[in-house]
């Protein structure tokens, strides 16, 4: 991968409470055309923090382009957390206290060993359709990963998140 400098964080789009992991999430990334599983690191319900695609190689979970032009795919570290559907099957944030924990001190721990200069959810990466350098709710084409991750960071010293 080329330089790291953006983290962006995902969540599997499965109901509360079902755990599963690198090795179920890998199952579906083939099932879908990937080589392998297209997130760096997963964040299972107990807070366990499994380690995913290779930071040597190109990530496969963001596409959308961020400032640079380029791919986030090429520069950034895709973080997922298992969860981000209610029982109902709708988008919600259902991480675990422990996830929660977990999610932070990986960021704090990226942060701390690459020039990180952007945390994002994945659905900050959609399009600007309006044009105000604000990707607004209205804008979002996923809801992906069901929290506001730019408000959620904010603490994280080592890092300057982008409006």
């Amino acid at each position: 991968m080329n330089k790291i400098d953006s983290i962006v964080v995902h969540c599997s789009a499965t109901r509360a409470g079902q755990d599963i992991g690198k090795k179920e999430i890998t199952q579906m990334h083939l099932q879908r055309g990937f080589s392998t599983i297209g997130y760096n690191y997963v964040i299972r319900l107990d807070g366990t923090v499994e380690v995913g695609r290779s930071l040597t190689i190109d990530g496969a979970h963001c596409n959308s382009k961020g400032f640079s032009g380029v791919s986030y795919n090429k520069h950034s570290i895709g973080i997922c957390y298992v969860g981000g559907l209610d029982e109902n099957g709708k988008a919600a944030d259902t991480r675990t206290p422990q996830q929660k924990e977990a999610i932070a001190k990986l960021i704090k721990e990226l942060c701390s060993k690459y020039q990180i200069v952007e945390v994002l959810g994945h659905r900050d990466t959609s399009s600007d359709l309006d044009g105000d350098g604000i990707v607004e709710p209205n804008e979002w084409t996923k809801m992906c990963p069901c929290f506001d991750v730019r408000s959620e960071y904010p603490f994280i010293p080592e890092i300057v998140v982008k409006p």
